[in-house]
Protein backbone atom coordinates (compact mmCIF):
# COMPACT_ATOMS: atom_id res chain seq x y z
CA UNK A 1 0.00 0.00 0.00
CA UNK A 2 2.84 2.41 0.81
CA UNK A 3 4.47 2.01 -2.61
CA UNK A 4 1.26 1.79 -4.63
CA UNK A 5 -0.07 5.08 -3.22
CA UNK A 6 3.07 7.01 -4.15
CA UNK A 7 2.06 9.92 -6.43
CA UNK A 8 4.92 9.15 -8.82
CA UNK A 9 3.88 5.52 -9.29
CA UNK A 10 5.05 2.22 -7.89
CA UNK A 11 7.58 1.56 -10.68
CA UNK A 12 9.64 4.68 -10.13
CA UNK A 13 13.36 4.05 -10.32
CA UNK A 14 16.18 6.26 -9.20
CA UNK A 15 19.13 6.30 -11.58
CA UNK A 16 22.29 7.96 -10.36
CA UNK A 17 25.02 8.62 -12.87
CA UNK A 18 28.34 7.42 -11.52
CA UNK A 19 31.80 8.50 -12.59
CA UNK A 20 33.42 5.08 -12.27
CA UNK A 21 37.13 4.98 -11.56
CA UNK A 22 37.68 8.74 -12.07
CA UNK A 23 37.22 9.25 -8.36
CA UNK A 24 40.19 6.96 -7.66
CA UNK A 25 42.81 9.06 -9.45
CA UNK A 26 43.77 10.87 -6.26
CA UNK A 27 43.81 7.73 -4.09
CA UNK A 28 46.14 5.42 -5.99
CA UNK A 29 48.04 3.32 -3.42
CA UNK A 30 50.46 1.50 -5.73
CA UNK A 31 51.75 1.94 -9.29
CA UNK A 32 52.37 -1.23 -11.29
CA UNK A 33 54.04 -1.19 -14.71
CA UNK A 34 52.86 -3.93 -17.04
CA UNK A 35 55.24 -4.87 -19.83
CA UNK A 36 54.24 -6.15 -23.24
CA UNK A 37 56.00 -8.54 -25.58
CA UNK A 38 56.63 -6.63 -28.82
CA UNK A 39 58.54 -7.43 -31.99
CA UNK A 40 61.98 -5.93 -32.55
CA UNK A 41 61.95 -2.41 -33.97
CA UNK A 42 58.74 -1.31 -32.20
CA UNK A 43 58.55 2.27 -30.86
CA UNK A 44 57.59 3.06 -27.23
CA UNK A 45 54.55 5.38 -27.09
CA UNK A 46 54.13 5.85 -23.32
CA UNK A 47 51.56 4.22 -21.06
CA UNK A 48 47.84 3.56 -21.16
CA UNK A 49 46.42 4.00 -17.62
CA UNK A 50 43.86 1.67 -16.13
CA UNK A 51 42.59 2.15 -12.58
CA UNK A 52 41.68 -1.13 -10.88
CA UNK A 53 40.06 -1.56 -7.47
CA UNK A 54 41.36 -4.59 -5.61
CA UNK A 55 41.51 -6.03 -2.10
CA UNK A 56 44.52 -7.67 -0.44
CA UNK A 57 43.89 -10.26 2.28
CA UNK A 58 46.83 -11.98 3.90
CA UNK A 59 47.61 -13.64 7.19
CA UNK A 60 50.25 -12.06 9.41
CA UNK A 61 51.95 -13.15 12.61
CA UNK A 62 53.26 -10.15 14.56
CA UNK A 63 55.88 -10.41 17.28
CA UNK A 64 55.42 -7.71 19.90
CA UNK A 65 58.48 -7.06 22.04
CA UNK A 66 57.00 -5.51 25.16
CA UNK A 67 59.33 -3.42 27.27
CA UNK A 68 59.66 -4.47 30.89
CA UNK A 69 60.66 -2.04 33.61
CA UNK A 70 61.10 -2.19 37.36
CA UNK A 71 60.42 0.99 39.29
CA UNK A 72 62.59 2.13 42.23
CA UNK A 73 59.82 0.84 44.46
CA UNK A 74 60.18 -2.64 42.99
CA UNK A 75 56.97 -2.55 40.91
CA UNK A 76 57.08 -4.29 37.54
CA UNK A 77 55.72 -2.41 34.48
CA UNK A 78 55.18 -4.07 31.09
CA UNK A 79 54.21 -2.17 27.93
CA UNK A 80 50.49 -2.71 27.14
CA UNK A 81 49.35 -4.61 24.05
CA UNK A 82 47.56 -2.65 21.29
CA UNK A 83 43.87 -1.89 21.72
CA UNK A 84 41.58 -4.56 20.34
CA UNK A 85 43.93 -7.52 20.85
CA UNK A 86 42.08 -10.51 22.29
CA UNK A 87 43.76 -13.80 23.21
CA UNK A 88 46.69 -13.45 20.84
CA UNK A 89 44.60 -12.19 17.91
CA UNK A 90 44.86 -8.64 16.60
CA UNK A 91 42.32 -5.88 16.08
CA UNK A 92 42.31 -6.18 12.27
CA UNK A 93 41.33 -9.82 12.50
CA UNK A 94 38.69 -8.99 15.08
CA UNK A 95 37.20 -6.24 12.92
CA UNK A 96 37.08 -8.63 9.96
CA UNK A 97 35.17 -11.19 12.07
CA UNK A 98 32.72 -8.63 13.50
CA UNK A 99 31.90 -7.16 10.09
CA UNK A 100 31.36 -10.51 8.39
CA UNK A 101 29.31 -11.91 11.27
CA UNK A 102 27.11 -8.88 12.01
CA UNK A 103 26.82 -7.17 8.65
CA UNK A 104 27.52 -10.10 6.34
CA UNK A 105 25.43 -12.64 8.33
CA UNK A 106 28.27 -15.22 8.08
CA UNK A 107 28.02 -18.05 10.59
CA UNK A 108 30.91 -18.85 12.94
CA UNK A 109 31.58 -22.14 11.16
CA UNK A 110 31.86 -20.50 7.75
CA UNK A 111 33.87 -17.64 9.20
CA UNK A 112 36.34 -20.13 10.66
CA UNK A 113 36.64 -21.85 7.28
CA UNK A 114 37.25 -18.52 5.52
CA UNK A 115 40.00 -17.56 7.96
CA UNK A 116 41.66 -20.94 7.73
CA UNK A 117 41.55 -20.67 3.94
CA UNK A 118 43.28 -17.28 4.07
CA UNK A 119 46.00 -18.79 6.25
CA UNK A 120 44.93 -17.82 9.77
CA UNK A 121 45.11 -20.82 12.09
CA UNK A 122 42.10 -20.33 14.36
CA UNK A 123 39.41 -22.52 15.89
CA UNK A 124 35.68 -21.96 15.96
CA UNK A 125 35.82 -21.47 19.74
CA UNK A 126 38.36 -18.68 19.34
CA UNK A 127 36.21 -17.05 16.64
CA UNK A 128 33.29 -17.05 19.09
CA UNK A 129 35.54 -15.37 21.67
CA UNK A 130 36.47 -12.66 19.18
CA UNK A 131 32.76 -12.03 18.53
CA UNK A 132 31.55 -12.02 22.13
CA UNK A 133 34.41 -11.15 24.50
CA UNK A 134 35.59 -7.71 25.60
CA UNK A 135 32.66 -5.83 24.08
CA UNK A 136 32.11 -3.53 27.06
CA UNK A 137 32.88 -0.41 24.99
CA UNK A 138 30.32 -1.38 22.36
CA UNK A 139 27.71 -2.38 24.96
CA UNK A 140 28.03 1.00 26.66
CA UNK A 141 27.82 2.90 23.38
CA UNK A 142 24.73 0.91 22.34
CA UNK A 143 23.10 1.82 25.66
CA UNK A 144 23.95 5.49 25.18
CA UNK A 145 22.53 5.38 21.63
CA UNK A 146 19.22 4.05 22.95
CA UNK A 147 19.04 6.73 25.65
CA UNK A 148 19.88 9.50 23.18
CA UNK A 149 17.24 8.22 20.78
CA UNK A 150 14.51 8.00 23.41
CA UNK A 151 15.34 11.53 24.62
CA UNK A 152 15.54 13.29 21.26
CA UNK A 153 13.54 11.35 18.66
CA UNK A 154 10.14 12.82 17.72
CA UNK A 155 8.91 9.28 17.15
CA UNK A 156 10.01 5.67 17.46
CA UNK A 157 8.73 2.62 15.62
CA UNK A 158 8.73 -0.70 17.46
CA UNK A 159 8.36 -4.35 16.53
CA UNK A 160 9.31 -7.78 17.85
CA UNK A 161 10.08 -11.26 16.58
CA UNK A 162 10.58 -14.66 18.13
CA UNK A 163 14.05 -15.68 19.31
CA UNK A 164 15.70 -18.75 20.80
CA UNK A 165 18.09 -18.45 23.72
CA UNK A 166 19.48 -21.25 25.85
CA UNK A 167 17.07 -23.68 24.17
CA UNK A 168 14.06 -21.66 25.29
CA UNK A 169 11.65 -19.47 23.34
CA UNK A 170 12.04 -15.74 23.75
CA UNK A 171 11.47 -12.50 21.89
CA UNK A 172 13.72 -9.86 20.32
CA UNK A 173 12.31 -6.34 20.48
CA UNK A 174 13.34 -3.61 18.05
CA UNK A 175 13.24 0.06 19.06
CA UNK A 176 14.22 2.54 16.38
CA UNK A 177 13.89 6.02 14.97
CA UNK A 178 15.16 7.90 11.96
CA UNK A 179 18.70 7.97 13.36
CA UNK A 180 19.08 4.94 15.63
CA UNK A 181 18.15 1.30 16.18
CA UNK A 182 18.45 -0.93 19.26
CA UNK A 183 17.64 -4.60 19.80
CA UNK A 184 16.95 -6.34 23.11
CA UNK A 185 16.23 -10.04 23.63
CA UNK A 186 14.28 -11.37 26.61
CA UNK A 187 11.91 -14.08 27.73
CA UNK A 188 8.63 -12.20 27.61
CA UNK A 189 6.83 -9.83 25.25
CA UNK A 190 4.59 -8.44 27.98
CA UNK A 191 3.98 -4.74 28.51
CA UNK A 192 6.00 -4.89 31.71
CA UNK A 193 8.98 -6.31 29.81
CA UNK A 194 8.67 -3.62 27.13
CA UNK A 195 8.52 -0.86 29.75
CA UNK A 196 11.65 -2.27 31.36
CA UNK A 197 13.44 -2.00 28.00
CA UNK A 198 12.33 1.61 27.58
CA UNK A 199 14.23 2.52 30.75
CA UNK A 200 17.36 2.14 28.56
CA UNK A 201 19.54 0.46 31.16
CA UNK A 202 18.22 2.17 34.29
CA UNK A 203 17.06 -0.27 36.95
CA UNK A 204 15.01 1.96 39.27
CA UNK A 205 11.26 2.19 39.90
CA UNK A 206 9.72 5.62 40.55
CA UNK A 207 6.32 6.70 41.86
CA UNK A 208 5.65 10.20 40.51
CA UNK A 209 2.79 12.04 38.83
CA UNK A 210 3.34 10.18 35.55
CA UNK A 211 3.27 6.83 37.34
CA UNK A 212 0.06 7.70 39.20
CA UNK A 213 -1.57 8.93 35.97
CA UNK A 214 -0.69 5.65 34.28
CA UNK A 215 -2.27 3.68 37.13
CA UNK A 216 -5.48 5.70 36.92
CA UNK A 217 -5.69 5.14 33.16
CA UNK A 218 -5.29 1.41 33.73
CA UNK A 219 -8.09 1.62 36.34
CA UNK A 220 -6.10 0.56 39.37
CA UNK A 221 -8.20 0.84 42.53
CA UNK A 222 -8.19 4.31 44.08
CA UNK A 223 -7.19 3.18 47.60
CA UNK A 224 -4.17 1.33 46.17
CA UNK A 225 -3.06 4.43 44.24
CA UNK A 226 -3.49 6.59 47.33
CA UNK A 227 -1.42 4.16 49.42
CA UNK A 228 1.46 4.37 46.94
CA UNK A 229 1.16 8.15 46.66
CA UNK A 230 1.10 8.77 50.40
CA UNK A 231 4.10 6.61 51.23
CA UNK A 232 7.21 8.73 51.97
CA UNK A 233 9.51 6.47 49.91
CA UNK A 234 8.75 6.86 46.20
CA UNK A 235 11.97 5.79 44.47
CA UNK A 236 13.45 2.28 44.52
CA UNK A 237 16.87 1.27 43.25
CA UNK A 238 16.00 -2.10 41.74
CA UNK A 239 13.35 -4.76 41.33
CA UNK A 240 14.12 -6.43 44.67
CA UNK A 241 13.55 -3.17 46.57
CA UNK A 242 10.32 -2.51 44.66
CA UNK A 243 8.92 -5.99 45.27
CA UNK A 244 9.79 -5.73 48.96
CA UNK A 245 7.90 -2.43 49.09
CA UNK A 246 4.80 -3.95 47.49
CA UNK A 247 4.90 -6.87 49.92
CA UNK A 248 5.22 -4.51 52.88
CA UNK A 249 2.11 -2.66 51.68
CA UNK A 250 0.24 -5.97 51.30
CA UNK A 251 -0.45 -5.50 47.60
CA UNK A 252 0.71 -8.98 46.67
CA UNK A 253 -2.28 -10.39 48.55
CA UNK A 254 -4.93 -8.31 46.75
CA UNK A 255 -7.33 -10.13 44.48
CA UNK A 256 -8.05 -8.26 41.25
CA UNK A 257 -7.96 -8.69 37.48
CA UNK A 258 -5.48 -7.63 36.27
CA UNK A 259 -3.41 -8.01 39.47
CA UNK A 260 -2.73 -4.80 41.35
CA UNK A 261 0.96 -5.68 41.54
CA UNK A 262 1.17 -5.82 37.72
CA UNK A 263 -0.47 -2.43 37.16
CA UNK A 264 1.52 -0.82 39.98
CA UNK A 265 4.77 -2.21 38.58
CA UNK A 266 3.97 -0.98 35.09
CA UNK A 267 3.16 2.45 36.51
CA UNK A 268 6.44 2.58 38.47
CA UNK A 269 8.36 1.61 35.33
CA UNK A 270 6.60 4.34 33.34
CA UNK A 271 7.39 6.78 36.13
CA UNK A 272 11.09 5.82 35.91
CA UNK A 273 11.07 6.32 32.14
CA UNK A 274 9.71 9.83 32.45
CA UNK A 275 11.91 10.55 35.50
CA UNK A 276 15.00 10.02 33.31
CA UNK A 277 13.68 12.33 30.59
CA UNK A 278 12.81 9.60 28.11
CA UNK A 279 9.86 9.70 25.69
CA UNK A 280 8.84 13.21 26.78
CA UNK A 281 7.58 14.25 23.34
CA UNK A 282 7.96 10.96 21.47
CA UNK A 283 5.19 9.17 19.59
CA UNK A 284 5.32 5.37 19.66
CA UNK A 285 4.25 3.93 16.29
CA UNK A 286 3.38 0.23 16.37
CA UNK A 287 1.44 -2.55 14.66
CA UNK A 288 -1.19 -2.50 17.45
CA UNK A 289 0.41 -5.19 19.63
CA UNK A 290 -0.94 -4.60 23.13
CA UNK A 291 2.42 -4.20 24.88
CA UNK A 292 3.35 -1.25 22.64
CA UNK A 293 0.22 0.80 23.39
CA UNK A 294 1.88 3.35 25.67
CA UNK A 295 2.09 7.11 26.01
CA UNK A 296 1.34 9.00 22.81
CA UNK A 297 0.61 6.12 20.48
CA UNK A 298 0.00 5.86 16.72
CA UNK A 299 -1.08 2.89 14.63
CA UNK A 300 0.49 1.54 11.45
CA UNK A 301 -1.88 1.99 8.49
CA UNK A 302 -0.32 -0.89 6.56
CA UNK A 303 -1.18 -3.34 9.35
CA UNK A 304 -4.68 -1.85 9.65
CA UNK A 305 -5.38 -2.29 5.93
CA UNK A 306 -3.95 -5.80 6.08
CA UNK A 307 -6.80 -6.81 8.41
CA UNK A 308 -9.28 -5.93 5.67
CA UNK A 309 -7.21 -7.69 3.03
CA UNK A 310 -7.11 -10.91 5.09
CA UNK A 311 -10.90 -11.25 5.27
CA UNK A 312 -12.12 -14.29 3.31
CA UNK A 313 -15.34 -13.62 1.37
CA UNK A 314 -17.95 -16.32 0.80
CA UNK A 315 -19.87 -14.61 -1.99
CA UNK A 316 -19.17 -12.29 -4.88
CA UNK A 317 -20.96 -9.45 -3.07
CA UNK A 318 -18.70 -9.86 -0.04
CA UNK A 319 -15.60 -9.86 -2.26
CA UNK A 320 -16.81 -6.64 -3.91
CA UNK A 321 -17.45 -5.07 -0.48
CA UNK A 322 -13.89 -5.89 0.62
CA UNK A 323 -12.41 -4.50 -2.58
CA UNK A 324 -14.42 -1.28 -2.25
CA UNK A 325 -13.36 -0.82 1.37
CA UNK A 326 -9.70 -1.38 0.48
CA UNK A 327 -9.90 1.10 -2.39
CA UNK A 328 -11.41 3.76 -0.13
CA UNK A 329 -8.66 3.14 2.47
CA UNK A 330 -5.94 3.38 -0.19
CA UNK A 331 -7.30 6.67 -1.51
CA UNK A 332 -7.52 8.04 2.01
CA UNK A 333 -3.97 6.86 2.79
CA UNK A 334 -2.68 8.55 -0.39
CA UNK A 335 -4.26 11.84 0.69
CA UNK A 336 -2.78 11.50 4.19
CA UNK A 337 0.66 11.19 2.61
CA UNK A 338 0.00 14.30 0.54
CA UNK A 339 -1.20 16.18 3.63
CA UNK A 340 2.06 15.35 5.47
CA UNK A 341 4.04 17.25 2.85
CA UNK A 342 1.84 20.35 3.21
CA UNK A 343 -0.09 20.34 6.54
CA UNK A 344 -3.26 22.40 6.66
CA UNK A 345 -5.73 22.67 9.54
CA UNK A 346 -8.78 23.00 7.28
CA UNK A 347 -7.85 19.93 5.26
CA UNK A 348 -7.14 18.02 8.49
CA UNK A 349 -10.74 18.65 9.59
CA UNK A 350 -11.98 17.38 6.24
CA UNK A 351 -9.81 14.25 6.53
CA UNK A 352 -11.25 13.48 9.96
CA UNK A 353 -14.80 13.75 8.61
CA UNK A 354 -13.87 11.56 5.65
CA UNK A 355 -12.37 8.96 8.01
CA UNK A 356 -15.72 8.77 9.81
CA UNK A 357 -17.57 8.20 6.55
CA UNK A 358 -15.25 5.40 5.47
CA UNK A 359 -15.19 3.47 8.75
CA UNK A 360 -18.86 3.85 9.69
CA UNK A 361 -20.13 2.43 6.38
CA UNK A 362 -22.41 -0.59 6.47
CA UNK A 363 -21.63 -3.01 3.69
CA UNK A 364 -23.86 -5.95 4.61
CA UNK A 365 -20.81 -8.17 5.17
CA UNK A 366 -20.92 -8.67 8.95
CA UNK A 367 -17.23 -9.45 9.47
CA UNK A 368 -16.18 -6.42 7.41
CA UNK A 369 -18.62 -4.12 9.21
CA UNK A 370 -17.31 -5.26 12.59
CA UNK A 371 -13.71 -4.73 11.50
CA UNK A 372 -14.44 -1.23 10.17
CA UNK A 373 -16.20 -0.37 13.43
CA UNK A 374 -13.22 -1.64 15.43
CA UNK A 375 -10.82 0.45 13.37
CA UNK A 376 -13.09 3.47 13.79
CA UNK A 377 -12.67 3.14 17.56
CA UNK A 378 -8.91 3.61 17.01
CA UNK A 379 -9.45 6.87 15.13
CA UNK A 380 -7.20 8.94 17.39
CA UNK A 381 -4.25 6.60 16.90
CA UNK A 382 -4.75 6.17 13.17
CA UNK A 383 -5.01 9.94 12.67
CA UNK A 384 -2.19 10.87 15.05
CA UNK A 385 -0.32 12.16 12.01
CA UNK A 386 -2.79 15.07 11.77
CA UNK A 387 -1.40 16.28 15.13
CA UNK A 388 2.21 15.28 14.46
CA UNK A 389 2.97 15.48 10.71
CA UNK A 390 6.56 14.34 11.28
CA UNK A 391 5.63 10.79 12.28
CA UNK A 392 5.41 7.96 9.70
CA UNK A 393 2.16 6.31 8.69
CA UNK A 394 3.62 2.82 8.96
CA UNK A 395 6.23 0.69 10.71
CA UNK A 396 8.10 -0.35 7.58
CA UNK A 397 11.37 0.92 9.10
CA UNK A 398 10.98 -1.50 12.00
CA UNK A 399 10.14 -4.34 9.65
CA UNK A 400 13.32 -3.57 7.72
CA UNK A 401 15.47 -3.33 10.86
CA UNK A 402 14.23 -6.52 12.45
CA UNK A 403 14.71 -8.49 9.24
CA UNK A 404 18.40 -8.76 10.19
CA UNK A 405 17.42 -10.61 13.38
CA UNK A 406 15.06 -12.89 11.47
CA UNK A 407 17.77 -13.71 8.91
CA UNK A 408 20.32 -14.47 11.63
CA UNK A 409 17.78 -16.68 13.43
CA UNK A 410 17.07 -18.65 10.27
CA UNK A 411 20.76 -19.08 9.46
CA UNK A 412 22.29 -19.58 12.91
CA UNK A 413 19.35 -20.59 15.11
CA UNK A 414 19.51 -19.24 18.65
CA UNK A 415 22.16 -18.27 21.17
CA UNK A 416 23.31 -20.21 24.21
CA UNK A 417 25.26 -17.79 26.40
CA UNK A 418 24.25 -14.36 27.70
CA UNK A 419 27.44 -12.96 26.14
CA UNK A 420 26.45 -14.31 22.73
CA UNK A 421 22.92 -12.95 23.01
CA UNK A 422 24.10 -9.49 24.04
CA UNK A 423 26.82 -9.43 21.37
CA UNK A 424 24.29 -10.22 18.66
CA UNK A 425 21.86 -7.52 19.82
CA UNK A 426 24.54 -4.87 20.35
CA UNK A 427 26.42 -5.37 17.08
CA UNK A 428 23.25 -5.55 14.98
CA UNK A 429 21.94 -2.40 16.67
CA UNK A 430 25.18 -0.48 16.15
CA UNK A 431 25.39 -1.68 12.54
CA UNK A 432 21.86 -0.42 11.80
CA UNK A 433 22.55 2.86 13.64
CA UNK A 434 25.72 3.45 11.61
CA UNK A 435 23.78 2.89 8.41
CA UNK A 436 21.11 5.42 9.39
CA UNK A 437 23.77 7.97 10.34
CA UNK A 438 25.68 7.47 7.09
CA UNK A 439 28.72 6.06 8.91
CA UNK A 440 30.67 3.08 7.55
CA UNK A 441 30.33 0.22 10.03
CA UNK A 442 33.76 -1.05 8.97
CA UNK A 443 35.37 2.34 9.64
CA UNK A 444 33.45 2.68 12.91
CA UNK A 445 34.77 -0.66 14.19
CA UNK A 446 38.30 0.28 13.17
CA UNK A 447 38.01 3.56 15.04
CA UNK A 448 36.75 1.91 18.23
CA UNK A 449 39.39 -0.83 18.03
CA UNK A 450 42.20 1.71 17.63
CA UNK A 451 43.02 0.93 13.99
CA UNK A 452 42.64 4.45 12.58
CA UNK A 453 45.06 6.64 14.57
CA UNK A 454 45.68 9.00 11.63
CA UNK A 455 42.12 9.31 10.29
CA UNK A 456 39.41 11.54 11.80
CA UNK A 457 37.84 10.01 14.90
CA UNK A 458 34.17 9.10 14.63
CA UNK A 459 32.37 10.92 17.47
CA UNK A 460 30.19 8.93 19.89
CA UNK A 461 27.16 7.69 18.00
CA UNK A 462 24.89 9.00 20.77
CA UNK A 463 26.05 12.54 19.95
CA UNK A 464 25.22 12.02 16.29
CA UNK A 465 21.81 10.60 17.17
CA UNK A 466 20.84 13.55 19.37
CA UNK A 467 22.43 16.25 17.18
CA UNK A 468 20.01 18.63 15.44
CA UNK A 469 19.08 17.47 11.95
Amino acid sequence: METATDPSGSKRRHWRKTRGAKRDRDRVTRDVILTAEVPEGSRFKGYETLLVRDLALSAEVLRYRRERWVTPAGESIVAPVPTGTVGGYGANLRRFCLVLHAQGQVTTERLTAILNGIGVEISKRQVVRLLTANLETFVEEDQQVLRAGLRSAPFITVDDTSARHARRDGVTTQIGGERFTAFRTGRSKSRQAFLALLRAGHADYVINDEALRYMRERQLAGPVIETLRAHPVRSFLNEAAWQAHLSALGMDTLSATPPAVTIATEGALWGAIRHHGLLNHTVIVSDDAGQFRLGTHALCWVHAERLVHQLIPATRAQAQAIETARQLIWWFYRDLKAWKTDPCRRRATALRARFDRIFTRRTGFVMLDRLLARLHQRKAELLRVLERPEIPLHTNASENDIRACVTKRKISGGTMSAAGRDARDVMLGLMKTCRKLGVSFFVYLGDRLGLNPSSPTIPPLAHLVSAPA
